[in-house]
């Protein structure tokens, strides 16, 4: 929109279902640059989601500039009073459509940047906008014409023009972030399911046995900006086929995370925008959902898993909702940047898990310090 360490193991596309004379065999490959994830010594785990920050918008004005460094300013003050095991950035890190330079990933680095200095592993998944192509802004066909656009520093490298409005594809961001950063757990996932790219496993291991599983992030690409908002049905068999192997019994929690809300959202959505009630919990329920552009199954195959706790989504600015849906949890975030629509106080979602036994909690922190909306989803 315009306006004026613990240790992690990761599961790689190479981890999950190989055919072997028409067996299924699960086969487990670890990164040998990637520390194990595990559990505290106290047991716990705990994550911090930030969600629409929108990076690089308006690079043109000054308030593009003075947004993005707000927004940095909203993440290390979270990581200062929560200290987190492990942070996710839950999509829409960057509005490719207001970038007018070849290379997004400088923004897609400011984004990761107070993670990184203060030596937090994360991981990241894509939204609607951060692929999106340029969109030309109507003012810049008026008297006042095209502005100077501030080009990347001639230390930085592209290829080609110095400015241009092409973008950067999705693979291509994960590929700088993957190859630029010790402490990024992101992964591109299986080529067959491209133009999804960010669609991988992470394992959190129990704090007294590396080979105990104790829970599985699962991370899938919900689409927007360069192809359309929906998890597709080969993603769907992906997951499924991944959760059978790695967790066949569904003796293992499993934690997911997208951007973009699947219908099942609407379904549940507090009724009033202005309150929300029991038995779902939050603060703001200010706009409707924004789902994907058609459900092609995922939700029919998580209700079917008994180890699928929640599901954590971004992409609404006006939400931070969580509501039960069957035996499980629909989440949103809060927005976390200070870039895209809307002007509802700034915060991330925490979420917090104990191994024995197994607890999920959440709570959202603002980026004042203040703490709400804080409750248990699964013990």
């Amino acid at each position: 929109m315009w306006k004026h360490f613990g240790c992690l193991l990761i599961i790689t596309s190479f981890y999950g279902v190989v055919l072997c004379h028409g067996e299924e065999e699960s086969v487990l490959r670890q990164p040998n640059d990637k520390a194990l994830l595990r559990f505290s010594a106290d047991s716990t785990f705990k994550i911090t989601l930030f969600a629409d920050l929108h990076y690089g918008e308006a690079a043109w004005l000054d308030w593009g500039p003075e947004q993005d460094a707000n927004s940095s300013r909203v993440i290390s003050a979270v990581l200062d009073n929560e200290t987190p095991d492990f942070v996710i950035y839950l999509g829409d890190v960057i509005t490719a459509n207001n970038l007018p330079i070849p290379n997004a990933s400088m923004y897609w680095d400011q984004a990761i940047s107070p993670t990184r200095s203060r030596e937090i592993p994360w991981a990241t998944l894509f939204g609607n906008h951060d692929d999106a192509p340029f969109e030309w802004p109507p003012e810049w066909f008026s008297a006042c014409g095209i502005p100077q656009v501030s080009c990347p520093p001639a230390n930085f490298s592209i290829s080609g023009e110095e400015c241009s409005f092409k973008g950067t594809p999705r693979v291509e961001l994960m590929k700088m972030e993957m190859k630029k950063n010790r402490l990024s757990y992101s992964m591109s996932g299986p080529k067959e399911l491209w133009p999804s790219v960010s669609n991988y496993i992470l394992r959190v291991s129990s704090s007294k046995d590396l080979t105990s599983p104790v829970v599985f992030l699962y991370f899938l690409d919900s689409g927007g900006g360069s192809f359309p908002e929906v998890i597709s049905k080969a993603q769907v068999d992906w997951f499924h086929h991944q959760s059978k192997a790695i967790n066949p019994d569904e003796s293992v929690p499993e934690v997911i995370f997208w951007h973009i809300p699947s219908k099942a959202y609407v379904k549940i959505a507090p009724t009033s925008l202005s309150g929300i009630r029991m038995p779902c919990i939050g603060s703001i329920n200010d706009e409707p959902v924004a789902p994907q552009e058609a459900e092609w199954g995922i939700m029919d195959i998580l209700l079917k898993r008994s180890s699928v706790k929640a599901v954590f989504v971004g992409h609404n600015h006006g939400l931070d909702w969580c509501c039960p849906y069957n035996n499980l949890w629909l989440c949103f975030a809060r927005h976390s940047g200070y870039g895209g629509y809307g002007t509802w106080p700034r915060g991330a979602r925490i979420i917090e898990m104990t191994e024995h036994p197994f607890v999920l909690k959440s709570w959202i922190r603002m980026e004042d310090g203040s703490v709400h909306s804080e409750f248990t989803l699964s013990s």
